[in-house]
């Protein structure tokens, strides 16, 4: 739970609090209609918020709605206790979802990151935290071919991970952008059909709509979710997200980078595949579901095995994706 002292710093002790599940990363717990509370993963530093404080504010100027950083206070911008970094945002009202509903949710999801990226598109900041290796593919897949010598199921996993990349397709050159960083579905908050704001913030940084958007539709476009058993790429609801993002940004960005998101896609599934299956291994990373799995390694397994899974289906579908976004 929050320590007393970071309840203290915020006025916030004796506050109802709930903790709130689905993250893969950050501890987060809830003030209901007041704040988020979290508590950061170790990879970031406490400089993130002064990167997240900075992009918000800009968001807000233009109109969107976000969450705000919340000082301390003593006017400090996080709480540093333990190790660990502590940090307060403003409650945005909204649901969550994990998997998308219909064409209708797709598209609203892709209006909401258009806007997001029409609305940074003149942003002037230079971040003061960045995270290493972050779409490092050639890191990840290293990473896990120090492990496919390995005996059992994780050995024969992270082989037939490796095999698949060696297909993978370049990746054309197109310019860094503002981004988000992690447009993963349950980070995007809806309320009435509509996309409401973004959330999670700490991935904000410069990097290529290859990936931002790649990796966005890696987790929109599989209607299974990262846990299931089966996966699958829907076309449709790809070609309603783009839709929604080109029918609010398309006069910013290029034909190349729309291309490149296929490209992107299928290569951030494989990557995907790589950096569960070498927690499979490590078993120190991401967060793991102890209610229907009885590990992190188990769970990392069956997340390896869907993304593996998820980046054949997009490759068997790359001629059709392409046409949608040409």
């Amino acid at each position: 739970m929050i320590p007393d002292e970071v309840l203290a710093a915020y006025g916030f002790v004796g506050a109802e609090i709930e903790a709130l599940s689905g993250g893969l990363i950050n501890a987060t717990y809830a003030i209901r209609g007041v704040a988020v509370i979290q508590c950061l993963h170790p990879i970031f530093g406490a400089a993130v918020n002064d990167d997240l404080d900075a992009v918000t504010t800009h968001l807000a100027a233009r109109g969107l709605i976000t969450p705000r950083l919340v000082r301390t206070n003593d006017g400090a911008p996080c709480v540093e206790l333990a190790g660990r970094v502590w940090r307060v945002l403003t409650f945005v009202p909204g649901d969550t979802f994990h998997a998308i509903a219909d064409v209708a949710m797709a598209e609203a999801g892709g209006e909401l990151v258009g806007r997001f990226h029409r609305a940074v598109a003149d942003l002037h900041h230079d971040y003061a935290f960045a995270r290493a290796g972050v779409h490092d593919t050639a890191l990840h897949l290293e990473r896990l071919a120090g492990h496919a010598t390995e005996a059992g199921e994780g050995g024969d996993l992270a082989r037939e991970i490796l095999d698949v990349a060696i297909a993978l397709p370049p990746l054309p050159h197109v310019p860094r952008r503002h981004c988000h960083g992690d447009l993963k579905l349950s980070n995007l908050l809806f309320s009435g059909g509509h996309g409401v704001a973004l959330v999670d913030l700490d991935t904000l940084g410069l990097q290529t709509l290859t990936f931002e958007l790649g990796d966005a539709m890696r987790s929109w476009c599989n209607p299974h979710g990262e846990d299931a058993g089966r996966v699958g790429f829907d076309l449709a609801i790809f070609q309603a997200a783009m839709r929604g993002f080109r029918g609010v940004a398309g006069a910013i960005v290029t034909p190349d980078e729309l291309r490149a998101v296929v490209n992107g896609l299928e290569l951030v599934c494989i990557e995907l595949a790589a950096r569960f299956c070498v927690d499979v291994f490590r078993d120190d990373y991401f967060g793991w579901d102890a209610a229907r799995f009885p590990s992190r390694r188990a769970h990392n397994l069956v997340r390896a095995r869907g993304q593996l899974a998820l980046g054949r289906a997009v490759r068997a579908a790359r001629d059709e994706a392409l046409a949608i976004v040409a």
